[in-house]
């Protein structure tokens, strides 16, 4: 990772040191000059903070099954108030962040406000979870549709090998891997442009429904709250459903020691993208329906492609390909902002030192990156991984609302603390409570599944005992460990 004769040590905070010219440090200073010092560069700038929240929000959820929503609602009309609701609440958690984000000016997003207000231990079991499942189970399962949309055009008559999906993934994979290894803006740039695909898809299903619509193409929306009825089971796993289709804008503040300006950029960046992303899904549903039934809908795989094969006839076959650039962003997205993450929690103690090491050259992260791609292929090549993600997603909404009732706290028990963006705690309030009402009807409607995520989610309790408070190891678990 580093050339010789350069000399690296963990220090004041884990940055990998040496001297970039090959000469070693004198034997008497215990830190070497502040220029030599390794750090991440701040390359973050407004467009390219909005490019990783949109390319990262905006996955293939939105253009493969909106149909989750509908099914727990029961009606068009219901599921486009969700889709609006969801896109509020989202907007709110972001303002939120945007608020702890400037006020605290550290990278590692939900970790960090969580060690910040609540301590080391929610903030381990929140990391360790993140570490183990969810990081390498998201982005599994967003490799194997970019996967299957990738290989899509050349399957037109036959299915598509299982094989030949989780080969072409494993690629992406590590293709992902390797960019986020070697470039901070290579990385960035390729997003901004993956961004740009993502919008270009969604334009292209907008249009030709605003088309419809003005032939007069309404008939769907007609008793739009008509259908089968929607209990008060289904209405949180509707949330779910939406709430992860827009899950992604908190990945900038993964990145706030990297972001030019982080007190304008860092609320500039949400608002704009969340009012992107909010109106442009609305309106892709109300498109979906000028064209496609409701129970037409419940009865399609990838919607995107249903809907343009009956209105863009050849042009159709892009639609897969938008499709995989819009997976592959979200995947470039997720690991560019998650191995911050992992970054911050070593530079911590919470994690192995070794993740806290920059490259001297590259200025990346690089082993907080390489520690994703084994665990990401064992769960590509491993079992059913929609499954394991319906067991934690309720951590993620469990500590993202700890993370915005912490701001509330925080406005209490440190109103002298700077904060540059200051939102109405009503805000806060709402979503805090929305997130982890969500959790808690969550166990009531599905217990087994929610239960399995909370007894993987308090395994980290022992962990942290063991591998962080424990200080009387055995000799061959500290070698073991080194």
């Amino acid at each position: 990772m580093v050339r010789k004769p350069v000399v690296s040590t963990i220090s004041n905070g884990g940055y990998l040191q040496g001297n970039v010219n090959g000469r070693l440090p004198s034997l008497g200073s215990k830190e070497p000059p502040e220029q030599e010092k390794v750090v991440l560069k701040k390359k973050i700038t407004l467009l390219r903070g909005i490019s990783i929240i949109i390319g990262t929000i905006i996955g293939a959820g939105i253009f493969i099954s909106p149909k989750g929503v509908l099914q727990n609602t029961g009606s068009v009309g219901m599921s486009l108030i969700i889709w609006t609701v969801c896109g509020v609440l989202s907007l709110f958690g972001a303002l939120s962040y945007a608020e702890l984000g400037t006020s605290i000016k550290k990278s590692g997003g939900h970790y960090t406000y969580i060690l910040e207000v609540f301590g080391p231990l929610p903030a381990f079991v929140r990391v360790w979870v993140e570490l183990l499942i969810i990081r390498p189970a998201a982005t599994a399962v967003i490799s194997l549709a970019f996967g299957r949309y990738i290989l899509e055009p050349f399957f037109i008559q036959c299915e598509i090998p299982e094989l030949a999906i989780k080969l072409i993934t494993a690629v992406g994979i590590t293709v992902v891997m390797v960019l986020n290894s070697m470039s901070v803006s290579w990385s960035a740039r390729i997003q901004i442009f993956l961004t740009f695909c993502k919008l270009t898809a969604i334009v292209i299903i907008i249009v030709p429904g605003v088309m419809q619509l003005i032939k007069g193409q309404t008939q769907h929306f007609k008793d739009a709250f008509s259908g089968r009825d929607a209990n008060i089971m289904g209405l949180p796993l509707a949330f779910y459903y939406g709430m992860y289709a827009y899950a992604g804008w908190f990945y900038l503040n993964f990145l706030t020691e990297e972001v030019e300006n982080p007190e304008k950029t860092i609320p500039l960046a949400i608002c704009i993208s969340m009012a992107i992303v909010t109106i442009g899904y609305v309106l892709t549903n109300v498109a979906y329906f000028t064209t496609i039934s409701a129970e037409e809908l419940l009865l399609s795989n990838a919607v995107a492609v249903t809907f343009s094969e009956r209105l863009l006839g050849n042009f159709s076959l892009a639609v897969p390909i938008f499709v995989a650039l819009s997976c592959f962003g979200s995947m470039n997205g997720g690991v560019f902002a998650v191995s911050r993450l992992f970054y911050v929690a070593s530079r911590e103690g919470h994690l192995p030192e070794i993740l806290s090491m920059i490259h001297v050259r590259k200025h990346t992260p690089l082993p907080a990156v390489i520690v994703l791609h084994p665990l990401t292929m064992i769960m590509l090549f491993s079992g059913d991984l929609y499954s394991l993600l319906n067991f934690l997603s309720f951590a993620r909404w469990l500590f993202i609302g700890l993370a915005v009732a912490g701001l509330i706290y925080l406005r209490y028990k440190r109103p002298d603390m700077h904060r540059p963006f200051k939102v109405p705690l009503f805000i806060p309030a709402l979503f805090s409570f929305t997130c982890l009402f969500m959790v808690a009807l969550s166990l009531y409607s599905d217990p087994f599944s929610t239960g399995i995520g909370f007894v993987i989610t308090l395994t980290g309790v022992p962990a942290y005992y063991l591998f962080i408070i424990w200080d009387k190891k055995p000799r061959w678990f500290r070698r073991m460990s080194e």
